[in-house]
């Protein structure tokens, strides 16, 4: 049996193509691992309802996977519904993270159960989360008095220029009590502090009693980059930047050309 216990897997520009599909050569592999008793693990920063599909697809209730969305502010079991790890967003802060986003007009939203909630589920940047997750969005009169539910993350959305004007008074005003970062142009994330996918990894791995020697992460972007330092075999896609190249220990295909499937063929299969 391969020493990799688990297996972290970013998405998009990893674990799918350019047309955001598994391939066959690449579900195959991932299939005889989870057979072998890898444990798969779906990493992203995408809300736990925008992963599930994909969860859905690979079977990973059957072989005891899990999801980690919002770049590790949740990890959910898929076969149990457990969530082992989780940060929550501080919930006296959405009043007045929900009144900054009013005062400059942008559009501000969050998700639920069944998808993204928002007072403004028409907004064209709505929309393209809903897209890109492929969930829908739900309008609601008053988000800060339907939010008494834990959540993980906001999310502002607005046209790019404006964002990057206002990711640094977003950060100054919750300086010490928020991470904000966009993820897209048009896409400002706050997040509770501390949260990434390599601190939330390193939780799951404690309490399944395994180590960062157990762990084999693939991905290609910045946020990929703490797990793949973390994990005893951190691979990067041949179209991963070159700052997660950098701290690698191995440099697989492309997204396009089975990179994670020939990964897991060579060091979780061969054994």
């Amino acid at each position: 049996m391969s020493k990799y216990k688990v297996l972290a897997l970013d998405l998009d520009g990893t674990l799918t193509n350019t047309q955001k599909i598994i391939t066959p050569r690449t579900k195959a592999a991932l299939a005889a691992a989870a057979k072998a008793g890898t444990r798969i693990l779906l990493a992203s920063g995408r809300p736990t309802v925008g992963i599930r599909p994909l969860a859905e697809e690979l079977d990973l209730a059957s072989s005891g996977g899990y999801i980690l969305s919002y770049n590790g502010g949740k990890i959910t079991n898929c076969a149990t519904g457990e969530v082992p790890v989780e940060i929550r967003f501080p919930s006296p802060y959405i009043e007045e993270l929900c009144a900054f986003a009013r005062e400059h007009e942008v559009t501000i939203l969050t998700y639920d159960d069944r998808g993204i909630v928002t007072e403004s589920p028409e907004d064209h940047y709505v929309k393209v989360e809903c897209m890109i997750n492929k969930i829908q969005a739900y309008g609601v009169k008053d988000l800060v008095k339907y939010v008494n539910y834990p959540v993980n993350k906001f999310l502002l959305a607005g046209e790019p220029e404006k964002l990057a004007s206002l990711e640094p008074l977003l950060a100054k005003q919750f300086e010490g009590r928020l991470s904000v970062y966009r993820s897209m142009p048009y896409f400002l994330e706050a997040m509770p502090l501390g949260v990434d996918k390599a601190a939330s990894l390193e939780r799951l791995l404690t309490t399944l009693g395994l180590t960062p020697e157990n762990l084999m992460a693939c991905g290609d972007g910045w946020n990929d980059k703490g797990m793949i330092q973390l994990a005893g075999m951190g691979v990067a896609m041949a179209n991963a930047v070159p700052e997660v190249k950098a701290v690698a220990n191995f440099i697989t295909l492309d997204n396009d050309h089975d990179g994670v499937g020939l990964a897991i063929e060579k060091f979780i299969l061969r054994e």
